[in-house]
């Protein structure tokens, strides 16, 4: 297997943003007539790292990368928890405002690690399949229509696990559709740096990889064949 330069890089930054989105994901602001959590402005970034990721150097490599960011996610996950639940020291005034900012519902992180993982392969999958179907072209096509379909995946999913019956079924759906648009447009705006990531990193590595006779079993945590 090749050894690329960036890819160690653009995996860490992937982890990062994700373990950041984790935290201040409760985190409330009005964007306009919208409340929304926080983790709009820039959890569309983590979608632009599995652009970039299929894009340059193929499914397999992104989905290797995506499960080394669940695993992160899932391991951090369970430390806060254990670090809220543990008892606090005799005049640490402090512990209260750790529960809240760290302590979430098993449904509420479990949904967050499904809405991930399956937004993030849905999207890898359709831009691969993209690329093989416009031949390389149409970038700004790839990016933006996968993560229409992968970011509604996602924000569906979490909504759906971690909010139903806790929010009423109409503000549930106007919740995913807000969420869902604010994050496609988020990366829509985004999508000029993507063209300028993409193209130098094809540049760097030496590679643009097309998934011609690669295995999507989303399941599978090894490289391609």
């Amino acid at each position: 297997m090749r050894t690329y330069k960036y890819l160690g890089f653009i995996t860490i930054l992937y982890v990062t943003m994700q373990l950041v989105s984790d935290v201040t994901a409760g985190k409330i602001i009005q964007l306009g007539m919208f409340p929304v959590s926080v983790t709009v402005l820039y959890f569309p970034f983590t979608y632009i790292f599995s652009d970039i990721l299929t894009e340059v150097y193929g499914y397999a490599q992104a989905r290797r990368v995506l499960w080394t960011v669940l695993l992160s996610s899932i391991i951090a996950g369970v430390v806060y928890q254990v670090a809220v639940y543990l008892p606090p020291a005799a005049g640490f005034d402090a512990n209260e405002a750790y529960r809240r900012v760290l302590g979430q519902v098993p449904r509420v992180l479990l949904g967050g690690w499904i809405a991930v993982f399956a937004g993030d392969i849905v999207n890898n999958y359709v831009l691969a399949k993209m690329k093989l179907l416009t031949k390389g072209r149409f970038l700004w096509m790839r990016t933006i229509g996968s993560t229409l379909v992968g970011q509604f995946v996602n924000t569906a999913l979490f909504y759906t696990i971690a909010l139903y019956g806790v929010l009423p079924n109409n503000l549930l759906v106007s919740s995913v559709l807000s969420g869902w648009m604010l994050k496609v447009a988020v990366e829509t705006i985004c999508t000029p740096i993507t063209y300028f990531v993409v193209g130098k990193l094809k540049s760097l590595e030496n590679e643009d990889y097309y998934d011609t006779n690669t295995d999507f079993n989303p399941l599978k945590v090894g490289l391609r064949e």
